[in-house]
């Protein structure tokens, strides 16, 4: 009776968009950080195990990629309970022309700021603004609407996450 070794099953991952996969080389690195993305804390040897491979190899894969920019860093994410102790609001800015490089220098300025993005059609950027209380929220709104070169917010405070895959 002769013994063969067996080969390695390919590994196997859905297709990502390749604006998404730069930098990913294989199956192995989208599955790693499909489960740093469940779980940041996760160790080497739990991610090993999980990946069916060495741990040596999983601490390549993670310095390759921090290396390349495609990690760039650990997070924590809140639960429900903590984003409910307090306003969520998504506010939609509208500036003046050339006052957007301003603008968002200010709202960099502002740590309640949690992102900002710029936007097509009716807005020029999009905030996402946490407060503490509504006072705190009206004190906030009334800053940005004086930032110079502001022309107009819109504010939707945000009753409930229904998806969250942040």
């Amino acid at each position: 009776m002769s013994t063969t070794a067996r080969k390695p099953k390919p590994r196997t991952s859905a297709a990502q968009p390749a604006s998404r996969t730069a930098g990913l080389r294989d199956a192995l690195d989208r599955d790693l950080l499909a489960l740093l993305q469940a779980n940041a804390r996760a160790s080497t040897a739990d991610l090993a195990r999980q990946l069916g491979t060495a741990r040596t190899t999983v601490l390549a894969r993670l310095a390759r990629l921090e290396r390349e920019g495609v990690i760039a860093g650990y997070t924590v994410r809140l639960g429900q309970d903590v984003r409910d102790q307090g306003l969520q609001a998504f506010v939609g800015v509208t500036v003046s022309p050339k006052a957007g490089r301003d603008v968002v220098r200010q709202l960099g300025r502002m740590p309640e700021v949690h992102q900002l993005c710029a936007v097509s059609g009716e807005f020029d950027y999009v905030v996402l603004l946490r407060a503490e209380s509504a006072l705190r929220m009206n004190t906030l709104l009334d800053e940005i609407g004086n930032f110079d070169g502001v022309v107009k917010t819109t504010t939707s405070v945000a009753l409930e996450w229904k998806i969250d895959r942040s």
